[in-house]
C-alpha cells in the first residue's frame, strides 16, 4: 500500500474511529443510565427526554410530590398545616435531593432544608392561585436552586405558598457518574485508537526504517553477506528492494573485483614464468655467441635464428597483455569491413601453410561458400582469431604425423569456420572452461605449452563483438575442433525512386 494511501487511511481512524466507538458507548451508557434512575427514581419513560438536561430531569424527579401537594392545596388545605404531614412529603422529596417549604402569607410554616435562610429570602413572591403551573424558577445565590411554586390559599382564605426547592449542586450522583464514565470512555478510546495507529505506524514505518538502517550499516562496514528482508509494495518497500539491488550489486562488484585481482596476479605470474623461458634461452645463446661457442657461420646462423624465434614469442606475449589490457576496459580498436570470404580465407591459408609446412605439420583447405558472399569484419582481429586458434593447434600437437584442417561452410545467413587438429585433445572436464580467461588445462605451463591463458578469452571477445558465435568439440588424443559464426553481409536496396525538384 502506497504511503499517501496509508496516510488517507489514518486520518479517517483518527477521525471516525473515535466518533463511532465515543457514539456507540454514549448509547449504552444512555440505556443503562436510563434504567438506573427509572429504578431509583421512580420516573418513566426516561428515555424521552434528555439525561443531559438536568431541568427537565429534576422537574421528573419531584412530580410525584408536586401532583399531591397540587391537589392537596385545592381539595384539603388544611393538611398543608399539619407540621406531620408535611414531613412525610419532605421526607419523599429528600430521595430526590429535594425539600419542602411553605409559606403562609409572609411567615414560614415549614421548612424542610437546613441553613437556608438567604434562600428564603430569594424566593419568588406569590403570583396568585391561577399561575399555577409545572415550571421551575431558577434561584440564584450562595446556593443554586430549581425551585417549584404553589400558590392556594388557607381555609380562612390567607394566602399560602408551597415551595419544592431542588438543589442545583446537589445534581443526581448517577447523572454524574454517566457523565463521568463518558468521559473516561472517551479517553479510553482515544488511547486505543492511538496505540493503534501508533503499532501500525510502528510495524510499517519504523520496524523497515530500523531494518533499512541496520543495511546501511552493515554496507557500511564492509558486510555485504546479509539479505535486507524489506519488501511491500509501498515506498518504504521500494526502498528495501532498492537496498537489496544495491547489496547485490555491491556483492558482484567486490567478488569480481577479487577475482579480477586473482586473474591478474595469475596473468602477472604466467607472463613472468612464459618470458623467463625465451629470455633465458635468448641470454644463453646471446652468451653462445659472444663467447665463441657458436665458432662457424653455420652456428652462428642457428643461434641467431633462434634468438629471433624467441624474440617472437616474447613479441607475442606482449601483444596479447596489450590487447587483454584493451579487453578488461571494452577498448579494443575494430576497422570493420566489407570482406569477400573466399579471397580472405585463401590469403590466411597460405600465411599459415608456410609456417606450418616449416614445423612439418599438414595443412587442408576445404572453402564450400559461392565465391561472391561477403561478410562484415575487422581482418586484421579476425586473423588474430584464426592464428591463435592454429597456435594452439601447434602447441598441442603430440603425432609425428600432424595435420590441420580448415573448412568454410554456407549456414544459411552465417558461414561456419572450422578448424580441425589431431593433436592432444581437451578432456571433457575442462571442455566448458577453455574460453574462460587465464584458464589452461596444462597445469604444469612447462616451456614447451607455455602461454598466458588468455589467448582463447581473447578469440571469444573478438567473435562475440562481430556478433558471433564460438565453441569446440574434442576427444582426448584424437584432437580439437574449433567452430566460429559470422553472419554474412547483405545488401538491403531501396526500390523508392529519386524525384529531383
Amino acid at each position: 500500500m502506497k504511503m499517501k494511501n496509508k496516510l488517507i487511511i489514518s486520518f479517517f481512524i483518527v477521525i471516525f474511529i473515535p466518533i463511532i466507538l465515543s457514539i456507540v458507548a454514549l448509547s449504552v451508557f444512555q440505556k443503562l443510565q436510563t434504567r438506573t434512575i427509572e429504578q431509583a427514581y421512580g420516573i418513566r419513560d426516561a428515555e424521552g427526554y434528555s439525561l443531559t438536561s438536568s431541568v427537565q430531569l429534576l422537574n421528573r424527579m419531584t412530580e410525584e410530590e408536586y401532583d399531591q401537594l397540587l391537589s392537596d392545596s385545592v381539595e384539603r388545605p388544611k393538611a398543608l398545616e399539619d407540621a406531620h404531614y408535611l414531613s412525610t412529603i419532605n421526607e419523599g422529596l429528600q430521595d430526590a435531593n429535594s425539600y419542602l417549604i411553605v409559606k403562609k402569607k409572609n411567615e414560614v410554616l415549614f421548612n424542610g432544608g437546613q441553613d437556608n435562610a438567604d434562600l428564603i429570602e430569594t424566593l419568588p413572591e406569590c403570583k396568585g392561585v391561577s399561575e399555577n403551573d409545572r415550571a421551575s424558577n431558577y434561584v440564584d445565590g450562595d446556593r443554586e436552586a430549581l425551585v417549584k411554586q404553589i400558590d392556594f390559599f388557607f381555609d380562612n382564605q390567607t394566602p399560602g405558598t408551597i415551595y419544592i426547592v431542588t438543589g442545583i449542586e446537589e445534581m443526581v450522583p448517577e447523572l454524574r457518574h454517566f457523565f463521568l464514565k463518558i468521559v473516561i470512555s472517551i479517553i479510553v478510546i482515544l488511547v486505543f485508537t492511538a496505540f493503534l495507529m501508533i503499532g501500525w505506524i510502528y510495524s510499517s514505518l519504523v520496524t523497515p526504517l530500523k531494518k533499512l538502517q541496520v543495511a546501511a550499516e552493515n554496507i557500511k562496514n564492509g558486510n555485504l553477506d546479509f539479505t535486507v528482508d524489506v519488501s511491500g509494495d509501498d515506498e518504504i518497500g521500494q526502498l528495501g528492494v532498492a537496498f537489496e539491488e544495491m547489496r547485490l550489486r555491491l556483492k558482484d562488484n567486490a567478488e569480481e573485483k577479487i577475482s579480477d585481482e586473482k586473474e591478474n596476479r595469475a596473468l602477472i605470474s604466467n607472463i613472468a614464468h612464459d618470458l623467463k623461458t625465451p629470455i633465458t634461452a635468448v641470454k644463453g645463446y646471446a652468451e653462445g655467441i659472444i663467447d665463441g661457442v657458436a665458432n662457424t657461420p653455420e652456428k652462428v646462423d642457428k643461434y641467431v635464428r633462434t634468438i629471433y624465434n624467441k624474440a617472437n614469442e616474447m613479441d607475442t606475449l606482449i601483444n596479447e597483455l596489450t590487447l587483454y589490457s584493451k579487453i578488461d576496459a571494452n577498448r579494443i580498436p575494430y576497422n570493420f569491413a566489407k570482406i569477400n570470404v573466399s579471397e580472405y580465407f585463401q590469403d590466411c591459408v597460405e600465411e599459415i601453410g608456410l609456417d606450418l609446412e616449416a614445423k612439418g605439420i599438414g595443412l587442408a583447405y576445404y572453402n564450400y561458400v559461392d565465391p561472391d558472399v561477403m561478410i562484415i569484419a575487422d581482418p586484421e582481429q579476425l586473423r588474430r582469431v584464426i592464428n591463435n586458434i592454429i597456435s594452439n593447434s601447434v602447441k598441442y600437437m603430440d603425432k609425428k604425423n600432424g595435420f590441420i584442417n580448415i573448412r568454410i561452410k554456407d549456414v544459411g545467413d552465417f558461414i561456419q569456420v572450422e578448424l580441425e587438429d589431431n593433436g592432444r585433445g581437451i578432456a571433457q572436464r575442462d571442455l566448458p572452461y577453455i574460453f574462460d580467461r587465464f584458464f589452461r588445462a596444462d597445469a604444469s605451463r612447462n616451456s614447451a605449452t607455455g602461454g598466458s591463458g588468455i589467448g582463447l578469452s581473447i578469440v571469444k571477445k573478438i567473435i562475440d563483438d562481430h556478433g558471433g558465435k564460438i565453441w569446440a568439440t574434442s576427444k582426448e588424443d584424437n584432437g580439437t575442433t574449433m567452430y566460429f559464426v559470422i553472419r554474412k553481409y547483405e545488401e538491403v536496396y531501396n526500390n523508392e525512386q529519386n524525384i529531383d525538384c
